[in-house]
């Protein structure tokens, strides 16, 4: 008998069962007071006047009303930037302890974005409310005596003068509670690995004398993992490594483009639970098994904002324009793409984050991420979003029997000096016919995409791929020192980053 294990779940269950229903936008207005509050006195809130905001009769409105958005080049400029240069209380009491390094997929240069005590809590918290959703989940008392795999990025953080720098998966993980690091793996020694190829071989090695019931971390480098792990072992599939395995926990990308390969690697059945951590903050995880859905933490010091996503609100730059009309959560409505905005107790304040969002259910406040602002493909009014990037993907894969994990796009013109779009597709069969692929790809994306359908009976004269092997994907991450931990692959590319990546291509 798995005597803890049940002792565990039942505490899980009595937790849920005397927890009342959530009211989201009452916990919205309470985290909106309590960062206005926390933050009156410092160089940000004294110039924006929070303690008049405090006072108003509608908080929100006068909110909004006086604070711009910013995105990180423009906060960094007007304030983060003081922060490096060792002054204090300047969008956030204090100064922050660590920095989280993002350069996500749209930067050469790393963004260094504040991480406070309060974040790391607010983190922390997150993941409690994580392991009391399981008992949504029909798992078995002795999973909760089983290890978990949380593959991300270096635990060995860098320290810089009054401050420390890592992804936030790495600062994550070097701050988890003494209780858990039993259950933790690959455990601190092999987490401190910076090499990536090298600390995978690592937890190739030691695979066998752990006994995994839960995996965390990235769709692309988790295949990439389990993928060494058998190879190194000489086995069909992970469960035969880890025959506990019941639960893979994903973020930071959709998981839809990695589900047939994710399923050849398990071999068996595992409940995928989604999360959406970023370098600003934990956001929204998911809390039941009858929906892919994840509900926005609304409660755990992030409030949101929602601005509906239309071309004409967003700059070339993905950036929002100022007078972009924004909205609170108490006024979202069903599938409505909205740019996401956060402010929190890092010292964000309504700052994009580059993410778009759809609400499945707004009285539970589920969402699914539906895009990248900067991964919005509008030339010549194609209008496509990643999520219909992402649906093309499966129709074709079925449609041809491979799996499709990774691809980007670019449109330009062609030597015809006519606009096409142009695909890489990361293929598991690159010997199909391209022209034929291409063809069903166009089909798929008129078909469910209406502006799409319009734009090739106008500017848009068709469309171009090349199926290459997606282990060039991952290569072109690692040649830009972005391989492993939180690194996203660019789905949507400009022209000069395109032929960059063309030519890595080429001479790959």
């Amino acid at each position: 008998m798995a005597i803890i294990g049940n002792i565990i779940k039942g505490v899980i269950h009595l937790s849920n069962s005397i927890s009342s229903e959530i009211d989201h936008v009452k916990n919205q207005k309470e985290v909106l007071n309590h960062l206005l509050n926390s933050a009156k006195n410092t160089e940000f809130g004294l110039h924006y006047k929070f303690s008049n905001i405090l006072l108003a009769n509608q908080p929100y409105k006068l909110f909004k009303s006086s604070i711009p958005f910013f995105n990180y080049e423009k906060i960094h400029v007007e304030w983060w930037h003081k922060l490096h240069e060792g002054e204090k209380n300047i969008t956030w009491p204090e100064h922050p302890d660590y920095f989280a390094l993002s350069s996500g997929t749209t930067g050469k240069t790393s963004k260094r974005i504040p991480v406070t005590e309060e974040m790391i809590e607010a983190i922390k918290n997150a993941g409690i409310k994580q392991v009391l959703a399981m008992k949504n989940y029909d798992l078995p008392g002795d999973f909760f005596e089983k290890e978990i795999m949380m593959l991300g990025s270096s635990t060995n953080l860098e320290k810089q003068n009054d401050h420390i720098e890592g992804e936030i998966s790495g600062i994550s993980a070097s701050r988890i509670p003494f209780w858990f690091r039993g259950f933790y793996k690959p455990g601190e020694e092999i987490s401190r690995i910076d090499d990536w190829d090298e600390r995978v071989q690592k937890i190739a090695e030691n695979a066998k004398k752990w006994d995994i019931g839960a995996l965390s971390g990235i769709p692309s480098w988790m295949e990439l993992m389990m993928e060494k792990v058998i190879a190194y072992h000489n086995v069909d599939n992970i469960h035969d490594i880890w025959p506990s395995l019941r639960v893979y926990t994903t973020g930071g990308v959709a998981f839809g483009p990695y589900e047939k390969s994710f399923k050849r690697l398990t071999g068996k059945p595992v409940e995928i639970i989604d999360t959406y951590l970023a370098s600003e903050g934990f956001i929204a995880l998911q809390t039941r098994p009858e929906t892919d859905a994840m509900q926005l933490l609304t409660d755990n010091g992030i409030f949101f904002e929602f601005v509906p996503f239309q071309p004409e609100y967003i700059n070339q730059d993905g950036s929002l324009k100022p007078d972009s009309p924004c909205i609170a959560i108490e006024d979202v409505e069903l599938g409505v793409d909205y740019v996401l905005i956060v402010s929190t107790v890092s010292g964000a304040w309504r700052y994009t984050i580059g993410d778009t969002v759809q609400f499945s259910d707004v009285k539970r406040a589920e969402i699914k991420i539906t895009g990248r602002t900067k991964f919005f493909l509008n030339t010549v009014g194609s209008q496509l979003s990643v999520n219909k990037m992402d649906d093309a993907m499966k129709a074709l894969e079925d449609q041809f029997g491979i799996d499709i994990s990774e691809y980007t796009i670019c449109a330009k013109r062609a030597e015809d000096e006519e606009f096409y779009h142009f695909w890489y597709l990361g293929a598991s069969d690159t010997s199909l016919n391209a022209a034929e692929v291409a063809n069903a790809l166009d089909e798929s994306l008129k078909e469910a995409n209406k502006n799409y359908k319009v734009a090739r009976s106008k500017a848009l004269n068709g469309v171009k791929v090349k199926l290459i092997d997606s282990e060039v994907f991952y290569d072109w991450n690692a040649r830009n020192k972005k391989k492993g931990g939180q690194v996203k692959m660019e789905r949507v590319m400009n022209e000069e980053k395109f032929k960059e990546w063309e030519d890595f291509v080429q001479n790959h």
